[in-house]
């Protein structure tokens, strides 16, 4: 595969890819509307809610973003169409977990960017390691402060309380068909990234939900340590 892609240009990361056409991965590339179906399940979502704050609708573009990136990566599949494919995940990621931190932890700024900013080394520590990319070792460190947040979300008695541990328990499962993609490509044709997909779109979905429910609308001005009394959401 490697004189292939010095040849066309072409990265063969994946179980479907039958060669360097556009319509290679075709299961691949109509998943990513699941992400798009997300986005447009979650406008509604925040519509009905009331006002759509900057911070909502940001959440909603980049999960529109995420659909758009993959599908152009996974048509493409070059190097620069990689960028479009990771760069709106990790900035979702990122943005959610600071959105959170500070509109339902109600940390401060302090505490909120050094979540985020742990999240991010983590994340480019799993891309620089040797396989990163086989193993989802650029996505897995999200799975952590996902259960570290689901848990911190029931024993304080948020509102839906269990969600986020199932969008948890989703991405997990979402995490190990993208890992088992070139394991099981012989049994499986079309391998199992495009579950990814779907699975990572309810995921987004449920996260959405969760932070709709708890929203506050004035986070802290200052950084005070955290307080992990259980209240009432």
């Amino acid at each position: 595969m490697l004189a292939s892609r010095r040849r066309t240009g072409i990265l063969d990361l994946y179980c479907e890819r039958m060669g360097p056409g556009l319509t290679a991965e075709p299961a691949n590339v109509l998943t990513n509307l699941a992400f798009l179906a997300a986005a447009w399940a979650s406008w509604r979502l925040a519509h009905r809610s009331g006002p759509v704050s900057p911070g909502m609708a940001a959440l909603i573009g980049l999960m529109a973003a995420i659909g758009v990136g993959s599908a152009i990566f996974h048509t493409l599949a070059t190097t620069w169409a990689g960028v479009l494919d990771l760069a709106p995940i990790l900035a979702f990621q990122i943005y959610y977990l600071w959105l959170y931190c500070r509109r339902v932890v109600l940390l401060g700024s302090s505490w909120s960017t050094l979540a985020v900013t742990s999240l991010l080394i983590a994340v480019l520590v799993g891309r620089a390691l040797p396989h990163g990319n086989e193993w989802s070792l650029t996505h897995l460190p999200a799975l952590i402060p996902l259960l570290g947040l689901g848990i911190y979300h029931y024993y304080t008695r948020k509102r839906d309380p269990l969600t986020l541990i199932a969008a948890a328990g989703v991405f997990a499962l979402a995490l190990a068909f993208r890992t088992l993609d070139g394991v099981l490509c012989p049994l499986f044709p079309f391998g199992t990234h495009f579950l990814w997909h779907l699975l990572d779109a309810v995921a987004l979905y449920l996260l959405f939900q969760v932070l709709v429910a708890n929203w506050r609308s004035r986070p802290p001005k200052s950084g005070p340590a955290p307080s992990w009394e259980v209240v009432q959401g």
